[in-house]
C-alpha cells in the first residue's frame, strides 16, 4: 500500500537520530543567553496578517510575495509568522511589559514560514534562535547583543564566519540618502528590474538587496548610507564600534547591509560564512526604534538579531565540527524467562533515575537478538539476566566495547554502583 502522503515541499523532517544535534546547539544558545540575562518569550504561530504588514513592512519580499496568509471561517485574514521579532514586539505591548521595569531581554525558539523557492539553506519552514531588546537606545546594548551572538558561534566551534556591521540611519538621515538612491538608479530604469522599479520610489534602500545579477552590479556604484548619516546617528555607530574594539570582536564595515526587512534604524550587522554557498547569513540583526510605534504602541527603541538553526547546522557539517551525542543507552538489561523481564523492569527504574539511559527488550526477541539490538543502539553496557542471575542475585556487566566485565549484585545497591562504574570509566572497578 502507498503512503496516502509524504512531507510538503520545502519543508524538512528531524529524524530520532538527528534530534541531538538540533539539541546541541539549542542548549548552547539557552545557557548563553542567560548569561546574558535574556528570559524565554513563545508566541503564536499565526497572527493577524497587519502585524507582519506593518512590522515587517509591505515594500518587502516577505510581505509582497512569500508570507502564507488565509481567511479564517470567521473571515479574519491571519497569517503563518515570517520572522519571529514581530509577534515578540506585540506582545511585549499587548501585555505592557514595559511596566515590569526596562529594558525588556526576550530569548525566543520559533518556526517561521515563507513560500520561496526551496533550496540549501532555504525552506519553506525553518526555524531560528533570536534575542530580542526592548527599552534602550544605549549603543551598549547594541554592542553586547552582538557580543552574545558571537559567544553562541564561538561555544559551537565556528571559525570561518565574519562579522559585517553597517549603520542605515534614523529616518531623518535616511531621507537624504533615499534621494540620492533615486537619483542614482533613475539613471538605469532601462536596466533595473521589475521589482527594482516598483522599489524605486517607495523604498530605494531595498534595491541595495536585489539579487539580480545586473541589478547587483549597478548597486556596486550606488552611495553609500554611512556617507549620508546624521551626527547622532554617526556618533551611535561609532561607540558601537568601540565597544566591540573594547572586547576584540573582529568585524567590517560593510555600507551595503540594509537587511531585507524595513523596521531596522541605525546599527544592522550580519555573520557571514562562504561555506554553504549563496545563502551564507547565518545570524542578522540590528536596531529598530521604530517598530513599536508602527505597531500602535508607545515609543520603545528596541533591537535584536535572529540565527538560522539550520543554516547553522550547515556551516557546522561544512566545517566539520563534531557534534557530541549524549544520548546513547548506557545500559542494556538482556532477558531469559519472566522472572527476568520482572527483574529487570526494577533496575532499570533504578538506572534511570540516577540520570542514565537503560533499556531492555519491549517486542519479544531472543536473547541473540536482543543482543545485536544492544550492538546496533550503542549500548555502553549489557547485563543478561536469567533464572541463574535471579538466584544468584548477582550479574555481570559487559563493557560492549572491551569485552571486560564485573559484577553488581541486584538489589537497591546496583544502580548506584553501576553509575560509578559509568562515570569513572575505571575498567578495573569492582565491587
Amino acid at each position: 500500500m502507498a503512503l496516502i502522503t509524504k512531507k510538503i515541499k520545502g519543508t524538512e523532517d528531524v529524524l530520532p537520530k538527528q534530534s541531538y544535534r538540533w539539541q546541541f546547539i539549542e542548549q548552547i544558545m539557552r545557557e548563553e543567553s542567560k548569561s546574558y540575562g535574556f528570559k524565554e518569550i513563545r508566541t503564536p504561530v499565526f497572527e493577524h496578517t497587519e502585524l507582519f504588514a506593518r512590522g515587517v513592512g509591505q515594500t518587502t519580499d516577505v510581505v509582497q510575495k512569500e508570507m502564507y496568509t488565509f481567511d479564517t471561517k470567521g473571515g479574519e485574514s491571519v497569517t503563518l509568522r515570517p520572522e519571529g521579532t514581530a509577534g515578540a514586539a506585540r506582545a511585549v505591548l499587548e501585555h505592557s511589559l514595559d511596566n515590569e521595569g526596562l529594558p525588556i531581554k526576550a530569548s525566543y525558539f520559533v518556526s517561521c514560514y515563507r513560500y520561496e523557492k526551496p533550496q540549501a539553506g532555504r525552506l519553506r519552514e525553518f526555524h531560528q534562535f533570536g534575542l530580542e531588546v526592548y527599552g534602550t537606545q544605549s549603543p551598549v546594548a547594541d554592542a553586547e547583543l552582538i557580543c552574545a551572538a558571537q559567544s553562541i558561534l564561538d561555544r559551537l566551534g565556528l571559525e570561518q564566519v565574519r562579522l559585517e556591521l553597517n549603520s542605515i540611519g534614523c529616518p531623518e538621515c535616511r531621507a537624504k540618502y533615499n534621494r540620492a538612491l533615486r537619483d542614482y538608479f533613475g539613471a538605469y530604469r532601462d536596466r533595473l528590474c521589475e521589482t527594482c522599479l516598483s522599489r524605486l520610489e517607495k523604498n530605494p534602500m531595498r534595491l541595495l538587496d536585489c539579487k539580480s545579477p545586473e541589478d547587483k552590479k549597478i548597486a556596486e556604484n550606488a552611495p553609500k548610507i554611512i556617507d549620508y548619516l546624521c551626527e547622532d546617528c554617526e556618533n551611535h555607530f561609532s561607540e558601537v564600534k568601540k565597544y566591540l574594539d573594547a572586547v576584540g570582536i573582529k568585524y567590517t564595515v560593510n555600507p551595503t547591509i540594509v537587511r531585507g526587512l524595513d523596521y531596522y534604524t541605525k546599527t544592522v550587522f550580519e555573520f557571514v560564512t562562504d561555506l554553504i554557498g549563496a545563502q551564507g547569513t547565518v545570524c542578522g540583526g540590528g536596531r529598530y526604534d521604530g517598530l513599536m510605534d508602527e505597531l500602535g504602541g508607545k515609543h520603545i527603541p528596541s533591537l535584536g538579531f535572529a540565527m538560522g538553526l539550520e543554516r547553522l547546522l550547515m556551516v557546522m557539517d561544512a566545517q566539520g565540527v563534531e557534534i557530541p551525542d549524549n544520548d546513547v543507552c548506557s545500559l542494556y538489561i538482556a532477558t531469559m524467562g519472566d522472572a527476568a523481564k520482572v527483574k529487570a523492569f526494577s533496575l532499570l527504574r533504578q538506572v534511570r533515575e540516577c540520570g542514565l539511559i537503560a533499556e531492555t527488550d519491549v517486542v519479544g526477541r531472543g536473547l541473540r537478538a536482543q543482543m545485536k539490538y544492544a550492538d546496533k543502539i550503542g549500548a555502553r553496557f549489557s547485563v543478561v539476566l536469567g533464572d541463574n542471575e535471579i538466584e544468584q542475585n548477582r550479574a555481570k556487566v559487559k563493557n560492549m566495547e572491551t569485552g571486560e566485565q564485573i559484577e553488581l549484585d541486584l538489589d537497591d545497591s546496583f544502580a548506584d554502583k553501576f553509575s560509578v562504574h559509568v562515570l569513572t570509566s575505571d575498567k578495573s572497578f569492582e565491587f
